[in-house]
């Protein structure tokens, strides 16, 4: 017997609430602004690429998500889980057989067929044919053993074991969206995407900007883009986003100055909005080079209450655990390693711990809109009153992505902006084992006592996603919770707000908790 599943019924206890809105319908503008054909979207940094089963960034993501579509999709204002590409499904007794109905009748922008050998073909690219760039493929197919056509618009998933969190990894903006066969055997979807989106990939000019056009073919003819342009447009100076978003020359701007946000609520041509975020500030330490009671001893160094007071202003939130307040798993009772200056100094001296190499980010991120050169700077000061001189190597983002998976860093700063609502989308990062993700490289741990707790965090991460949604389980991700923080893998910083602003003439623009947008609805007076 199975179990069929339908949006309606799918309501789970799990779906985090989130929703910031920019823009009313009932407040004029006097300012200039830009075509209304046209919307115009500032952020911090070029897209790293555009194939969604590859990048795993922001900056693409506000590209890709306008262009691809996966099998599921969130609810506007939670991470409800809604069909999308795929119309319903159901799901064996066991947990274990995952059988989608498709749309029919959808085309890929290139005019192939959207069906279930291109579903087979995308899960087959993610699992089967996987390359070690596709740092989401483990996060959302890790557990698929096979997928099978049971015809033209039926695809079976079987799994390995049950998985939680698998129907809300099928709605994530990365790894889950659906690429053409076509344009990824013969093209190159780094350059050139493909998907079935509400809009079109028109060109892109690497450090300026990403047009779309909308999709007139597009298959939900009840949500077809309601703006015929948009730009995303790169502008990596803080200061120069909020001077464009004033005199109109962009419409929407993300990754805010903290130290800006009085002067924006001022003005009256400019809606501002402020929600919290699903998203984790953290230090990482590499594993592969520091021990646990040297990360334990740079952890008493610093005094984090203060540090986000100092540099945050009330726009960010000490973290006491990775995860936020508000997703299933958090626990008050989780004890970070307490701010000891002494006791940090007595252990570095005896370790002989002078000198580390720490690499960091020079632009905003969602997670952290005071830089990484700022927060790092900060850091610096903490420990050289331990006696710890620190080396900083700073980079742009792109570069920075390819720096961590390097590994040559003792330190690192990093962040997570959650994809889905589910904790093991959190404590998942320090259990994989691409390096992209887990950057404090817990999984190349040298230290036989480093090696022992790896292979029980994993384990811990695998019973939990076995488990139904419950007391139970979020218990099993606190006390995950609390082996990291013992084990000083992290320094977890902040949960940051969610900061936006738009001129007040830009209606309907929405930017969900999973740091995603989606601007088919947006429309301009």
């Amino acid at each position: 017997m199975k179990k069929k599943v339908f949006s309606a019924l799918l309501a789970s206890v799990m779906a985090v609430s989130c929703l910031a809105a920019c823009g009313g319908n009932d407040v004029s503008t006097t300012g200039a602004s830009s075509a209304k054909d046209t919307l115009v979207y500032a952020q911090g940094a070029d897209p790293r690429g555009l194939d969604p089963q590859i990048v795993d960034d922001g900056e693409s993501a506000k590209v890709t998500n306008q262009i691809y579509e996966g099998l599921l999709t969130y609810a506007e204002d939670s991470t409800e889980v809604k069909p999308c590409l795929a119309e319903s499904w159901e799901i064996s007794d066991d947990g274990l057989e995952y059988t989608f109905k498709l749309r029919q009748g959808v085309k890929f922008h290139d005019g192939t067929d959207f069906n279930a050998e291109a579903v087979k073909f995308n899960v087959e690219r993610n699992t089967i044919n996987k390359t070690e760039d596709m740092t989401y493929a483990d996060f959302v197919w890790g557990y698929v053993s096979k997928s099978e056509v049971v015809d033209d618009y039926t695809i079976k998933i079987t799994l390995k074991q049950p998985s939680t969190p698998f129907l809300a990894n099928l709605a994530m903006v990365f790894g889950a969206p659906m690429v053409s066969p076509k344009a990824a055997k013969d093209g190159d979807l780094m350059n050139n995407p493909v998907g079935t989106g509400p809009y079109k990939f028109v060109e892109w000019k690497k450090d300026q900007d990403v047009k779309l056009v909308a999709n007139d073919d597009y298959w939900d003819t009840e949500n077809k883009a309601k703006i015929k342009n948009v730009v995303i447009r790169t502008i990596k100076d803080a200061s120069t986003k909020i001077i464009d978003l004033q005199s109109g020359d962009v419409d929407i701007i993300d990754g805010i100055d903290t130290n800006q946000m009085e002067n924006l609520k001022k003005d009256s041509n400019i809606t501002v909005s402020q929600t919290p975020g699903m998203n984790i500030n953290y230090m990482a330490y590499n594993i592969e080079r520091l021990d646990k009671e040297t990360r334990i001893a740079l952890s008493q160094a610093i005094n984090v209450d203060e540090l986000v007071k100092t540099l945050y202003q009330g726009y960010a939130e000490k973290a006491t655990t990775v995860l936020p307040t508000f997703v299933p798993g958090y626990s008050a009772d989780v004890k970070q390693i307490s701010y000891d200056k002494d006791a940090a100094k007595a252990t570095l001296e005896k370790k002989g711990i002078k000198n580390l190499h720490v690499i960091t980010y020079t632009n905003p991120r969602p997670y952290n809109t005071a830089t990484g050169q700022t927060l790092t700077e900060a850091i610096q000061g903490y420990l050289s009153e331990v006696g710890v001189k620190c080396t900083i190597d700073s980079y742009d983002w792109t570069t920075y992505k390819d720096r961590t998976i390097a590994g040559d860093y003792d330190i690192c700063f990093y962040g997570w902006s959650g994809d889905n609502g589910d904790p093991d989308n959190f404590m998942n990062l320090m259990s994989d084992t691409n390096a992209g993700m887990n950057v404090a490289r817990f999984n190349l741990a040298k230290n036989k006592d480093d090696k022992a707790a790896y292979e029980e965090y994993s384990k811990m991460i695998s019973d939990a996603a076995k488990e139904p949604s419950g007391d139970s389980r979020n218990k099993m991700y606190a006390d995950m919770e609390q082996y990291v923080a013992d084990r000083a893998i992290w320094l977890p910083i902040s949960h940051q707000q969610d900061l936006t602003a738009c001129k007040s003439n830009v209606k309907n623009f929405t930017y969900h908790c999973t740091a995603t947008v989606k601007l088919y609805k947006v429309t301009k007076d």
